[in-house]
């Protein structure tokens, strides 16, 4: 599979729920992910300039491609409060074909071919879950 159409999660780590929504928000507007997912009540321990920090902070994990690894964390710097903040990536080696034709058509700016999104209902079932 081609670098373009590799798809990635992308773990970034924000000191709130305002920052990480504010994140999350210029990533979509961006077109450099297709959904963010916030998750608060995150308990986060780490060395930080020679002592172990310990830190209330929410997650953000985005869904992307991996040719936008570079444009999310120059979005992420830009607006992160952390002077080091953790934005990584980790492969997506496989899941829904069609959740995963979604996300590659939303990060190209393409339509979805389908014409609903991840949390509209499908003509075979009543609910899909959100991104």
């Amino acid at each position: 599979m081609s670098e373009q159409n590799e798809l990635v999660l992308a773990y970034i780590t924000c000191a709130d729920a305002t920052q990480a929504e504010r994140i999350g928000m210029a990533l979509l507007e961006e077109r450099l992910v297709a959904c963010v997912n916030l998750l608060p009540g995150l308990r986060s321990r780490y060395w930080w300039q020679g002592r172990i920090e310990e830190s209330q902070e929410v997650l953000l994990v985005a869904k992307t491609t991996r040719t936008r690894e570079g444009a999310v964390i120059g979005a992420v710097r830009a607006r992160h409060s952390y002077a080091t903040p953790c934005v990584v990536f980790l492969p997506i080696t496989g899941g829904n074909p069609a959740f995963l034709e979604w996300v590659r058509a939303e990060v190209a700016g393409s339509a979805n071919p389908s014409g609903l999104s991840p949390g509209q209902p499908s003509a075979t079932t009543d609910a899909r879950p959100p991104g």
